[in-house]
């Protein structure tokens, strides 16, 4: 079979790209495209080396740094990559991969990180915090978000098979493209993240500073909690206003290695997390260093974190993304952490192994190809016997 694996775009080396790696080495012989590629060598060579066939818009002007602002662009780019000599195509999509045009007698098989999120149920979200509530430029970006729902929707009735990345994920497709879909978890490296029994005095959060993160938040929860050490690693966009908000008791590391995160995580007494993730990563790392996790309770996270409900909790979660209830799940923790070993949160993070997830999709999508080869078979056989009776009747 002629294989094709299709992604977004190639920009940084994040969670859905760990993803296209394991789709990489599942399928070391497909072909990869994606709207533009500007991966450095350290990471495409955790891609086999592929280098993906791209788009007109990696010609564009400041393609590599400003990409976002060529989304009115993708669909119409993301439909002029050439499917027809491929027998299989797999995308892997949180925003356009999966539009791309196949054929009756292709099957194309779509694993979702989510449908475009600034599209649909965090569009009110994303303008916000794109400080597009009013005026003219909101109203343009409402128009294209409402253009980019109908072609999202559209361009799902192309895809035979949906994979969603959680159940949180497949609720979403549910939602959006009334679609149902296989849950197959990411894969993560837990053999990168080795159990570390002995912790610190100090709590740890690792991020990219965006703003769903929630990073602000969390460092002003522990400016409300002086006799408790928070350390911050990771920069990005929000890190001023971390800045601002940081009191004494709050160290910011700024961007480190994977080394010296490695480190912390292990390190730490337990690592708090914010966002509404569709799946996050961080989260099961910390887990795999056997260190609990304090979580906002929405997304992907009530799946990969057992709460003080489980009769081995992994962590403790908070209902609202707020000082108080971040705060108040602090306490508890401190409160019950007795209950939460090391060696649970290990166990509980192995779930998510590299491997399992390789052997998942490929049985997954080994059984659609016989399905597929099965149809083709009684479809011929049919075929055959209908006209049999006319060659029959000629030769008579």
């Amino acid at each position: 079979m002629k294989i094709a694996i299709v992604h977004d775009w190639l920009v940084t080396y994040a969670g859905a790209e760990r993803v296209l790696a394991a789709l990489c080495e599942t399928w070391p012989e497909a072909d990869l495209f994606a709207v533009i590629d500007f991966l450095c060598d350290e990471d495409r060579a955790r891609l086999g080396g592929k280098r993906a066939t791209t788009t007109f818009i990696q010609q564009l002007p400041k393609a590599r740094s400003a990409y976002q602002k060529y989304l009115p662009l993708m669909p119409l780019a993301i439909e002029q990559l050439d499917m027809s000599a491929y027998d299989l195509v797999i995308s892997s999509s949180h925003a356009v991969a999966k539009g791309v045009l196949t054929g009756p007698n292709q099957l194309h098989i779509s694993y979702v990180h989510s449908p475009i999120r600034y599209a649909w149920d965090l569009q009110h979200q994303y303008l916000h915090e794109a400080s597009l509530d009013r005026g003219v430029k909101a109203k343009l970006a409402r128009m294209l978000l409402h253009y980019m729902r109908m072609w999202d929707q559209r361009t799902a009735s192309g895809v035979d098979e949906f994979i969603a990345n959680s159940h949180f994920i497949a609720k979403r497709i549910n939602k959006s493209y009334r679609r149902q879909s296989t849950v197959i978890y990411p894969p993560v490296d837990t053999s990168r993240f080795t159990l570390h029994e002995a912790k610190e005095d100090f709590y740890l959060t690792a991020s990219r500073m965006v703003p769903y993160k929630k990073i602000p938040l969390i460092v002003e929860a522990f400016a409300a909690m002086p006799d408790k050490r928070l350390v911050v690693i990771g920069t990005g966009p929000e890190m001023e206003r971390v800045r601002e908000v940081a009191s004494a008791n709050v160290t910011l590391m700024g961007y480190q290695s994977d080394e010296v995160l490695r480190q912390y995580m292990q390190r730490a007494r337990a690592f708090v997390f914010a966002a509404e993730e569709d799946f996050g990563i961080a989260p099961i790392e910390a887990q795999a260093c056997g260190t609990p996790v304090i979580a906002f309770a929405r997304g992907g996270v009530l799946e990969t974190i057992r709460g003080l409900e489980h009769e081995k909790p992994t962590g403790v979660f908070y209902p609202e993304q707020s000082v108080d209830s971040i705060v108040a799940a602090v306490r508890t923790f401190e409160t019950h952490c007795q209950r939460i070993s090391a060696s649970n949160c290990r166990s509980n993070a192995e779930r998510f192994g590299g491997e399992r997830f390789k052997q998942e999709i490929k049985a997954f999508v080994e059984a659609r190809i016989r399905e597929v080869s099965l149809l083709d078979g009684q479809l011929a056989l049919q075929g055959r016997a209908a006209i049999q009776p006319l060659l029959s009747a000629k030769h008579a």
